[in-house]
């Protein structure tokens, strides 16, 4: 998938570009674990979409109108989640709740090797490291806040 297809790349000669390389290998191999898991889970994109977005309290046309969603489409991953008890009048049940953490858990095992490999104490120092560049590439990106999955980055990483 695409986390094998960048790791397959070769690692460019300049140190910043080779960094930028290695953290897309990394998250784009912590996405296709997550893919595998919303497809074990018999979640569609918009049904994935629609309880995350539910489960977070965030708003419906935002995530529609960046995701690429159609209203129709919206309601139709309502209607097909609601008889699997995932969803209802109330936004997202216990049971979509309970889905949307398996997949997340899942999604964690399936991306923890490389961090394994670090062991505790270099991966702490890996998001030592970190933290300070992708807090200046976020802060200086206001395009991207909130991003299209609604989530401020530079929020999740100074709470």
């Amino acid at each position: 998938m695409v986390g094998a297809a960048h790791a397959a790349l070769p690692v460019p000669e300049e140190p910043h570009l080779a960094l930028w390389q290695a953290c897309t290998t990394l998250r784009e191999l912590r996405g296709d674990g997550h893919l595998a898991a919303l497809v074990a889970a018999g979640l569609t994109a918009c049904e994935t979409l629609v309880l995350f977005g539910a489960d977070k309290g965030l708003d419906p046309q935002y995530l529609r109108t960046a995701r690429g969603w159609d209203e129709d489409e919206w309601r139709a991953a309502e209607a097909s989640l609601a008889p699997r008890g995932l969803h209802g009048d109330g936004g997202i049940t216990p049971a979509g709740r309970a889905l949307r953490e398996d997949v997340e858990r899942r999604t964690d095992e399936a991306a923890a090797r490389p961090w394994q490999s670090l062991g505790e104490a270099g991966a702490a120092r890996f998001l030592e490291l970190m933290t300070p560049i992708a807090l200046a590439l976020g802060r200086r990106n206001d395009a991207m806040r909130p991003n299209p999955m609604a989530l401020d980055p530079v929020g999740e990483l100074t709470a």
